[in-house]
């Protein structure tokens, strides 16, 4: 399945000279939505993932589907101020600004080895951050799946040392 047949370009959003990927007809398709989610899923077996992480906030749409599939907590990471408990916070660079993600304090063991799921892969700073805050609760990052990876953005130059896994590539 030619899954780029799913995603949709939009110039210019969320300003001026970004594409911006549009998952929605992707979304839209149950079979290429499953497609996804058997895909990230088949890459994690035989690893040991104890969570799945997921990023806000397209990125929960493909976490919550993984960690249901693999039997797994998810964790969600949320801008900054969305989350009501104690959290670990680590800022990043997008391609267009700053910005800070937070996990909850509680939400990955010391130990644990955590599955990292978002929809997109451009500049690597929010897997980056992500990955960070990982490791400040003590746990491991066992690999990070993504749909789309913009591979002229270079963002695996910031995730040197991590497994990841990209279905689609641009």
């Amino acid at each position: 399945m030619d899954l780029k047949r799913y995603i949709r370009d939009i110039p210019d959003f969320p300003k001026p000279g970004i594409l911006f990927k549009d998952i929605t007809p992707l979304l839209q398709s149950p079979e290429a939505f499953r497609r996804v989610i058997d895909s990230m899923a088949s890459y994690f077996e035989g690893k040991h993932v104890d969570a799945v992480l997921a990023i806000e906030a397209r990125g929960f749409l493909f976490g919550a589907a993984l960690a249901y599939r693999l039997g797994k907590p998810l964790v969600p990471v949320r801008k900054q101020g969305k989350l009501p408990f104690e959290t670990y916070a680590a800022t990043y660079s997008l391609e267009y600004g700053n910005d800070t993600v937070e996990m909850h304090k509680d939400g990955v063991v010391a130990g644990h080895r955590v599955a990292i799921v978002d929809d997109l892969l451009a500049t690597g700073g929010t897997m980056a951050a992500a990955c960070r805050l990982v490791e400040k609760s003590g746990g491991q990052v066992e690999g990070l799946a993504l749909v789309i990876e913009l591979t002229e953005l270079d963002g695996r130059k910031l995730l040197q040392g991590y497994d990841i896994f990209t279905l689609i590539e641009y």
